[in-house]
């Protein structure tokens, strides 16, 4: 559908906003939640190994990102026969990164659905070792079954979509998947509870910076669409680069208060 360089950049942009948004989501209440209760020490108690635990887990993870992507794969083949004029396609591709980018900001009233439900824990009592590793897996990895923690994780069926290339939105799906999935595994080396509290610690330091990767990667988006667009749509990519600088500059400023625009509304927004 769109020339050989826009569609390098399509594919480049659309896998590194699958990832980076998949990043994001260790710092979810679900994602935190789960590497507190699917570790070693906590797999030993209910006698379980914690590598085949979290083998169930990866895979649930990657199916539910497959069905994300298959979402995306779906938009692709609609857009594939409407033959919609690249430039376009790139110009709503940068509207939505900045769409997200927005979302994802202090100073805008824009919020993208935060989505505020938590797996069931208590399926860690009452069901198989396969079904509660898989089914929480499938949850995190499918994306908007759970909260939402940037809005960078709309763009990845979204772009798959507007790509017009099915098998690039089920591989950035799979991606998100995987990379989502995959975050169970930062707990591996944690042998006692101590060692968990030193992991989650670490994680609370980096928390600030795992939005602003999000809030970066979705301006620079912006910025590439904007750029394929060409022409005078050029003005599209300058804008989202000013605008990027404007929202992470802010975003940057509330991270030394202690708090980013997210967290501060999950407590009000979140169904206990």
């Amino acid at each position: 559908m769109l020339s050989l360089p826009a569609s390098g950049t399509w594919v480049l942009v659309t896998m590194l906003v699958a990832s980076v948004a998949a990043v994001r989501g260790i710092w979810s209440p679900c994602g935190l939640s789960m590497v507190s209760s699917i570790n070693p020490f906590t797999e030993r108690s209910r006698g379980h190994r914690y590598g085949a635990t979290a083998s169930w887990f990866v895979a649930g993870s990657l199916l539910g990102g497959v069905m994300l992507g298959a979402a995306g794969a779906a938009g692709a083949a609609l857009v594939s026969l409407l033959a919609l004029p690249p430039a376009l396609i790139a110009v709503v591709a940068a509207g939505c990164c900045l769409v997200a980018l927005a979302s994802d900001s202090a100073i805008v009233v824009l919020r993208l659905p935060l989505i505020p439900r938590q797996v069931n824990e208590r399926w860690l009592d009452g069901y198989r070792r396969w079904v509660y590793a898989a089914g929480f897996g499938w949850q995190i990895g499918v994306g908007l079954a759970t909260y939402v923690m940037t809005g960078a994780v709309y763009l990845v069926p979204v772009l798959g979509a507007l790509s017009g290339a099915p098998l690039l939105a089920l591989a950035a799906g799979a991606a998100f998947g995987l990379v989502r999935g995959g975050a169970i595994l930062l707990s591996s080396r944690a042998r006692d509870p101590e060692q968990l509290r030193s992991l989650h610690r670490r994680l609370a330091q980096l928390a600030p910076w795992s939005l602003r990767w999000a809030m970066t990667v979705s301006a620079g988006g912006a910025v590439a669409f904007g750029w394929v667009a060409g022409g005078l749509l050029l003005a599209v990519g300058v804008v989202a680069a000013l605008l990027a600088a404007v929202l992470l500059l802010r975003s940057r400023a509330n991270a030394r208060t202690g708090s980013t625009s997210e967290l501060r509304h999950i407590p009000e927004r979140a169904a206990v």
